[in-house]
């Protein structure tokens, strides 16, 4: 066939551990704990189909079906900025980029910053979807250390020996996929200082920062640099949001706010990808955003803030000793440790057969393939019943492990 004539990228390549593991929500009484996706039965159907409507009506369509340009609908970056400065980032609309999902942010990101050899650093574990992003322009990876334990010589000597140099470091702040933990804010002020040390951009994954159920805010990373740079064009954050996790995840829109020089170049690579994000998609969520964002978020944040409470509950029940797991303040996910001598990946073959319960093995986040003793729970889809008796099940088995 063809794969010897594909370019050395396609090696480091797989296919997502998540994206086959959701394929078994269409199967029978399998109790899924696996996708971090948002509740269906929560979306605001309503507001997106008036606004879909209106947006194709005569006085609209011939906007909403048209191409349009690459920074995105304009309305829609202003309502972006003006959301920004709530949470303490003041950007103007030519600061603001729309992209086909956050993802596609990451993989722009990756593309612009990194050349083979390259060190980006990252989580110990770290998004799943990052590491895919990156690994097709062959990066080298660097544990992203925030205790200040690691000094940017560290870094800078590391990546030369690996054949390049540190060219970001990228994290979630805000309830990390996949261990729902939070940076305060002394890691961030940590890793400002660190990038400053060594003259990188910082990429900030801000998925789920609208998902807080309790505890105190903390303010973005680029809301800090902000504080003290005074200007955001002098400042190196790059802010990645998304609509995925509180309107819709199938309309497939996200956005970067950044320093003009940065948006620029993001231009040039949507304008080279796919020209520009769906101008109706745009159009609909722009609407829904500015009619009714923020109390529907607020709904999601009361009920998935007792899914979550439900299931630090039952794991409190359930879990034989020696077994630990996350807290989260927000977001979708608790992350468990096992012991050292379980894995994740044989427990979930055991599970779906014997538990018809399904998670995500923690092997996965780590670029390394360390991390086999631990596994990813999403409580964003399990109501209450389902919640109780899949843990209780994942109970039953650990306790036949261990």
């Amino acid at each position: 066939m063809v794969e010897h004539m594909m370019a050395s990228r396609m090696a480091g390549m797989k296919a997502s551990e998540i994206r086959e593991l959701l394929k078994l929500l269409d199967q029978p009484g399998i109790i899924s704990f696996a996708g971090g996706i948002p509740d269906p039965a929560l979306f605001p159907a309503a507001d997106f189909a008036e606004a879909t409507a209106e947006a194709l009506s005569d006085a609209n369509c011939a906007q909403a079906l048209q191409y349009s340009v690459s920074e995105g609908y304009l309305p829609l970056r202003r309502w972006i900025a003006r959301h920004m400065a709530g949470l303490g980032i003041a950007c103007a609309p030519d600061q603001v980029m729309i992209t086909s999902g956050s993802q596609q942010a990451l993989d722009y990101l990756g593309k612009m910053f990194l050349s083979p050899g390259d060190t980006a650093l990252v989580g110990w574990p770290t998004y799943l979807g990052a590491l895919a992003a990156f690994n097709a322009y062959e990066p080298h990876y660097e544990q992203l250390n925030l205790n200040g334990n690691r000094a940017a010589e560290d870094y800078r000597a590391a990546a030369q020996a690996a054949g390049g140099q540190v060219k970001f470091a990228y994290l979630s702040a805000d309830f990390a996929n996949p261990t729902g933990e939070t940076v305060d804010r002394a890691g961030r002020e940590r890793l400002l200082k660190l990038a400053d040390a060594l003259d990188c951009p910082i990429l900030e994954d801000a998925a789920y920062q609208a998902l807080r159920y309790d505890g105190v805010p903390v303010p973005p990373i680029l809301a800090l640099e902000l504080a003290q740079k005074g200007d955001l064009d002098a400042c190196r954050t790059i802010y990645c949001g998304s609509f995925s996790k509180t309107l819709s995840p199938g309309l497939r829109l996200g956005w970067v706010v950044a320093a003009r020089p940065v948006i620029s170049k993001l231009v040039l690579l949507k304008q080279a990808s796919d020209l520009h994000t769906a101008t109706l998609n745009q159009m609909v969520v722009c609407a829904v955003a500015e009619r009714a964002f923020y109390s529907h978020v607020a709904r999601l944040r009361d009920i998935y803030g007792r899914r979550r409470d439900r299931m630090l509950a039952a794991l409190a029940e359930h879990m034989p000793e020696g077994v630990t797991w996350t807290r989260p303040e927000g977001g979708m996910f608790i992350w468990v440790t096992l012991p050292p001598h379980l894995d994740g990946a044989t427990l979930l073959a055991q599970a779906i057969d014997t538990a018809r319960l399904a998670f995500v093995p923690g092997q996965a986040f780590f670029a390394d393939g360390s991390g086999g003793n631990t596994l990813r729970l999403a409580f964003s889809c399990a109501d209450e019943a389902a919640t109780d008796e899949g843990i209780r099940r994942l109970g039953v088995l650990l306790h036949t492990q261990i």
